[in-house]
């Protein structure tokens, strides 16, 4: 008989399987990166349809076999419709599940990881801050969280309010993340750091990434 568990995460993809059912991959906040089979997902009218969509954020109630999870039943709290119908603000949504699919393991405490992609997504809708500069936050935070950041690099000859912004961006919650706005000259000296941490410490080319670079 297999046991039952209940995961509060979000959908960061899903692939077909057979004629009607769905493999999904969920980021956890108590099994880290985890994947699941959903039977009939794909037939009209069922109820794992929605849910099993990327961007999806809720509990999900699984059956727990030996080698793979099975849903069983799905409660989700926040689908992020408006960026789904949003074609760059999807694009943002898709690149920001990518590096989180890119970084998070089954079985590793990824609390805080899960925690950066779901307030960063409520980013993503706020109108207040451009999509820009929640993708640098984004990104440098993500370095944060995995231990990779490298700090301000000696003589990069920014400006000090990028450096305050930086340092902001490492030192405060997640929760505190998207509390502020900078310049455009500033934003412009965040992307290039951004861009060049990407380079350094993240080995993949983001498809979604590609796509919007060539939007934007």
């Amino acid at each position: 008989m297999q046991d039952l568990c209940m995961v509060t995460g979000m959908v960061l993809s899903q692939i077909p399987v057979g004629e009607y059912d769905r493999r999904v991959c969920i980021l956890t906040k108590e099994r880290g990166k985890i994947s699941a089979f959903a039977k009939g997902a794909r037939r009209p009218g069922s109820r794992f349809m929605a849910a099993t969509n990327p961007f999806s954020f809720g509990k999900f109630k699984l059956y727990e076999g030996k080698s793979s999870y099975t849903i069983a039943e799905a409660e989700i709290s926040q689908y992020f419709e408006s960026l789904r119908t949003d074609y760059i603000g999807a694009y943002y949504g898709m690149y920001f599940l990518e590096i989180a699919d890119y970084y998070t393991r089954e079985n590793n405490d990824e609390k805080e990881m899960l925690k950066l992609l779901y307030q960063s997504f409520r980013a993503l809708l706020h109108p207040s801050i451009g999509n820009e500069l929640v993708r640098c936050i984004y990104e440098l935070k993500t370095l944060v969280v995995n231990g990779e950041y490298p700090g301000i690099l000696p003589d990069a000859g920014l400006m000090e309010s990028t450096e305050y912004a930086m340092r902001f961006i490492e030192k405060v919650p997640v929760e505190k993340l998207y509390t502020f706005t900078v310049s455009e000259e500033v934003l412009e000296e965040l992307l290039a750091v951004s861009a060049l941490y990407r380079k350094r410490f993240m080995d993949r080319q983001f498809k979604s990434l590609e796509i919007l670079e060539s939007l934007c």
